[in-house]
């Protein structure tokens, strides 16, 4: 049986979402494209960053994208294994540096609708919360759940992770 073609993964903080979405794509042919999102603003992120990258083998080619990931999934070699971690950092860069959102998430929703290869990408779950106390975490709490939203309609399969554990919703 073929692979879906978009796996979703969704969750909380350190819920297992990487971690998971990278034994979902090793268990595919090799090389796979690691897209970074993430951008290394202070020392914490960069350890993050580091942990990520000690996980993976040699295997693994990293493409880092911050704010052009629609661009960065077009130039795809066709049937590449791709890992996309993570959207919520991808919507945070492009909200600080004041991108039009709307029109970047559907460039990116354009993108996902048509992957050319078994594809599984990141997201956090950021609205099963307390209701952010100022406007610009409540603007980026209310883009993410429409980005993730579109996200999950266009997905294959869709996977929330709670405390390690993949719960199967699509």
């Amino acid at each position: 049986m073929a692979p879906p073609r978009l796996t979703f993964l969704l969750g909380g903080a350190r819920s297992g979402k990487s971690l998971h979405a990278e034994q979902l794509i090793t268990r595919l042919p090799a090389p796979w494209t690691y897209i970074a999102t993430a951008q290394a603003f202070d020392s914490e992120m960069r350890e993050r960053i580091q942990h990520h990258r000690d996980r993976r083998d040699g295997g693994w080619q990293t493409l880092d994208a911050p704010l052009d990931l629609a661009e960065t999934l077009h130039a795809l070699p066709t049937g590449t294994p791709v890992l996309l971690d993570c959207l919520t950092l991808w919507l945070t860069n492009i909200m600080l540096a004041e991108r039009d959102v709307e029109a970047a998430v559907a460039k990116l929703s354009s993108a996902l609708a048509a992957p050319t290869g078994p594809w599984h990408v990141v997201s956090n779950e950021v609205g099963l919360s307390i209701v952010p106390e100022n406007a610009l975490a409540r603007r980026f709490r209310d883009e993410q759940g429409r980005l993730n939203q579109k996200i999950a309609a266009l997905a294959d399969e869709v996977l929330f992770m709670v405390a390690g554990l993949p719960m199967k919703v699509k």
